[in-house]
């Protein structure tokens, strides 16, 4: 979730820049402008995104969702003009359904998604997810979740360490990494994130250091994804994501690293596909494509944007829309 934090202090306007707001407006209008047009924002963060089709859309009802009580808190007081239109909710994103069911809706219009931290979590110190400053090894988005990064590090093995680093992070030295922490927790169990950083400088080589950016990135990339569940919630939010959208509606996804990304692509190709057999000559009615991808592959940030935003640097975006409703 690419958002630009300007200061320590101020409002949730001040501390960030929504990454694509354009281009996500752009996309989205023809199914927010529809009468009584219904939108989620799965990933409301600090409401940039939110703000701005509430206020390009006035007849536009809003249901935002975060697992961060802080995030919510931030929105809410940024949202507070359009309180009458809009529904903020504390979840996590695959909860999809039964927010729905809750709030007596069936289907929606619009669907935004903005994977991945949020400036909030990067850069409040204290929450562990930034590799360049000390903290508790921690990295929940939602606080009061019950597992931290602590937690993964002290009590998982070595081949789960390094299962963990090698899928989420993509890290090829992940079985040396994962053999030197367990080593040290024995020791003295890791509790704080310069420790942690300290053995991954020590232990991946000089070598790849120099071309393969900080030695901790990915470490903490994939320590992160498996504290939250992140590819796990992702797969069973999407089919209940495009399943609710009406006829009409659009969905759009930002993604900011490959793993993301190739899922989304994956369940966006499974629902633009027809379902009629290959060797019939005439498409069977109700086996037609469901969606159209509204997007040539992955559209990325343009240089103006990443240099005003540099995390907008690794944005993929991909946008659909419904077209139909199968029969299966």
């Amino acid at each position: 979730m690419a958002e630009q934090r300007h200061d320590q202090g101020g409002s949730a306007r001040d501390k960030h820049v929504p990454v694509l707001l354009d281009r996500t407006l752009e996309l989205l209008a023809p199914a927010l402008s529809r009468e009584g047009a219904v939108v989620v924002d799965a990933t409301l963060g600090m409401g940039g995104h939110s703000e701005a089709m509430l206020a390009a859309h006035p007849g536009l009802t809003l249901v935002g969702l975060d697992r961060d009580t802080d995030a919510l808190r931030l929105a809410g007081e940024r949202l507070a003009p359009y309180a009458s239109r809009i529904h903020l909710v504390h979840a996590v994103y695959d909860e999809w359904a039964d927010v729905l069911a809750d709030l007596g809706l069936t289907e929606v219009d619009g669907a935004l998604f903005d994977l991945g931290v949020s400036s909030l979590q990067l850069d409040e110190t204290a929450r562990g997810f930034a590799y360049a400053h000390d903290a508790p090894l921690d990295m929940r988005m939602d606080p009061g979740a019950p597992r931290t990064a602590a937690d993964v590090l002290n009590t998982y093995g070595a081949d789960e360490l390094a299962r963990v680093l090698r899928t989420y992070g993509e890290e090829k030295f992940a079985g040396k990494i994962a053999a030197a922490i367990v080593r040290e927790r024995q020791k003295e169990p890791f509790t704080n994130s310069a420790r942690l950083v300290q053995l991954l400088y020590d232990t991946v080589p000089a070598a790849s250091r120099r071309t393969g950016g900080h030695p901790a990135k990915r470490t903490f990339q994939a320590l992160r994804i498996e504290v939250n569940a992140e590819l796990d919630v992702l797969d069973r939010v999407l089919p209940a994501a495009l399943d609710s959208l009406a006829v009409g509606g659009r969905i759009v996804v930002m993604s900011y690293h490959s793993l993301e990304d190739r899922m989304v692509k994956r369940a966006f190709a499974d629902r633009t596909k027809s379902r009629t057999p290959v060797d019939l000559p005439v498409e069977l009615p109700g086996h037609g494509p469901e969606f159209r991808l509204l997007t040539r592959g992955a559209e990325l940030a343009g240089e103006q944007e990443i240099e005003a935003n540099p995390r907008a640097a690794s944005v993929r975006l991909r946008a659909a829309e419904r077209v139909g409703r199968g029969n299966a």
